[in-house]
């Protein structure tokens, strides 16, 4: 009986760890792969050896893939700068929403989210996974897959710099994962790309 109950007291505790914001550490900024390098290394890799990403190495993803890099302005263009793109994160137990101004994840909801992410051999085995998600009162769907692109890219390139795996991704359940980000009606996910670590 006891062990039933430090049992649910942990299972409490980490319950109530994964239901909170968490404030990124400050990306660093330098160093990496020279960019012709990084350019060469770049390739779509779908096998993963299971691991948690450090802190840190999610910090750098999230601000290379959509941070700002000047006041008003981020590391990916869009048209007319209306900047309609945002990144949710799925990992093995939340969902968050990467809020690029303030450098944070904020959460989203608790529990296995990767069903909705479809694919299994690929999203159950990534670190994490990135939801592009367009505001469409902000843009159009075309600009809005553009804006994608750029952003994809950017992760391509992060991850062959840090000798981690990607693969962009137009597939994933369209009913469900909607859901699970929580997304109002003028909110759509563009792409989902999940990041994790190469056998």
């Amino acid at each position: 009986m006891k062990k039933i109950f430090l049992s649910l007291i942990l299972s409490l505790f980490v319950l109530s760890m994964q239901a909170q914001d968490i404030n990124l550490l400050q990306p660093v900024k330098t160093g990496g792969k020279p960019f012709f390098e990084a350019v060469n290394a770049r390739r779509s890799d779908r096998t993963f050896f299971k691991r948690e990403m450090p802190l840190q190495t999610l910090s750098n993803l999230l601000w290379v893939a959509n941070g700002f890099n000047r006041p008003d302005k981020r590391t990916v263009p869009t048209g007319s700068n209306k900047q309609e793109m945002e990144l949710y994160v799925v990992c093995d137990t939340a969902i968050y929403f990467y809020d690029a101004k303030q450098h944070a994840l904020k959460f989203v909801a608790y529990g296995d989210f990767k069903i909705a992410l479809g694919q299994p051999h690929i999203s159950n085995h990534a670190a994490v996974t990135i939801a592009m998600v367009a505001d469409l009162d902000k843009a159009s769907i075309e600009s809005a897959r553009i804006s994608a692109g750029y952003i994809s890219q950017n992760i391509y390139l992060f991850a062959a710099s840090e000798g981690l795996g990607t693969v962009a991704r137009g597939s994933f359940k369209q009913d469900d994962l909607p859901k699970a980000l929580q997304l109002k009606s003028n909110q759509s996910v563009i792409l989902v790309q999940p990041v994790g670590y190469l056998k």
